[in-house]
């Protein structure tokens, strides 16, 4: 009878190992505290190094991210350099002349390497780092799971059709989120990251001058942001590479205000406004506009989410040297 009545907390231990196992095989919150115990702060030294020298790197890096882990997971592959067997990422339409921060990753795993050798994949540390630009600028805190490889490759085609575009329509942002097993409330979630950063004006430029071919401004936009926006990308095209803040209200703080800035007809991209046309996403802005704790929840729970897109564990790919060169 002792027997029995042990036999359910034996197979519960059993199954505890088993899955303590498991989750450590793929990614662990402890990954690299015996092996590279200084990593967190040597990364959050390099984001705050990069931030006080440009405010603005805290939205590229947290981009960079995020166009990372959408092509085929979070696997360092937007970091590559093209070589003569691959044509990469970087030069991607969502990613030429746009992208940014390699050079901040680069100083971050020279330094990584010098204290951990042959230990941290750029992956991981791409991931700390947007984590440590959102907390830095007043975002919200969250533990990242570690244990990511490096891609052994990278591909252009797929960034081209995997990234979501802010030309493109909401229905088909979602359904890309979708594709990765994300859902409505991260694209909404995740598009208040715009309450940091640029945006070039080539990107909604459009609204200003000519919106849907109508000779004409979008008639949604606020009419003191349309003057605003209009002397600084005027209608030439030299100024398409000009660049105006996703939030002119608090520019460099990560908070709520990009969502109030939607209620006001303020948003700066067609994609963003798009998010009060549809009675659930709308829903969805109004609450975190009004509740900033909520929106920070969310945003936290929505970046674990997707820094878990389809990783390398295990033996799959391997640990880089030089984040943009395959060992």
């Amino acid at each position: 009878m002792n027997t029995k009545s042990h036999m359910p907390l034996t197979n519960s231990l059993i199954c505890f190992i088993f899955l303590s196992s498991f989750v450590y095989g793929q990614l662990d919150y402890k990954y690299y505290d015996a092996t590279c115990p200084n990593l967190t702060k040597i990364v959050r030294y390099g984001i705050w190094s990069a931030i006080s020298n440009e405010t603005r790197m805290a939205a590229s890096l947290l981009r960079l991210h995020f166009h990372d882990c959408f092509v085929n997971g979070c696997d360092g592959s937007v970091l590559l350099d093209d070589t003569s067997t691959f044509t990469g990422e970087k030069n991607a339409s969502a990613n030429r002349n746009s992208a940014r921060g390699f050079e901040v990753i680069d100083t971050i795993k020279a330094n990584v390497e010098k204290a951990c050798p042959s230990t941290v994949s750029c992956a991981d540390i791409l991931t700390l780092a947007a984590r440590e630009a959102i907390y830095l600028t007043g975002g919200p805190y969250w533990s990242v799971s570690l244990g990511r490889r490096d891609s052994l490759t990278a591909s252009q085609s797929a960034a081209n059709a995997q990234i979501p575009s802010p030309f493109e329509p909401l229905e088909n942002i979602t359904a890309k989120f979708v594709s990765k097993g994300l859902d409505v409330k991260d694209v909404v979630v995740l598009s208040g990251s715009h309450t940091i950063g640029f945006a070039q004006c080539f990107t909604f430029k459009q609204r200003l001058f000519d919106f849907d071919g109508s000779g004409n401004p979008d008639p949604t936009l606020d009419s003191s942001l349309l003057g605003n926006l209009r002397s600084v990308c005027p209608n030439q095209s030299d100024s398409d590479s000009n660049l105006a803040p996703l939030d002119a209200v608090t520019i460099n703080k990560f908070d709520n205000v990009y969502f109030k800035n939607l209620m006001n007809n303020s948003g700066l991209l067609q994609s963003d406004q798009a998010l009060m046309n549809d009675n659930n996403t709308a829903s969805m802005v109004s609450t975190y506009s009004k509740y900033p704790y909520l929106f920070s929840k969310a945003f936290a729970a929505s970046m674990v989410k997707l820094t878990n897109l389809g990783v390398l564990t295990g033996q799959d790919g391997e640990i880089r040297k030089n984040c943009r060169l395959v060992n």
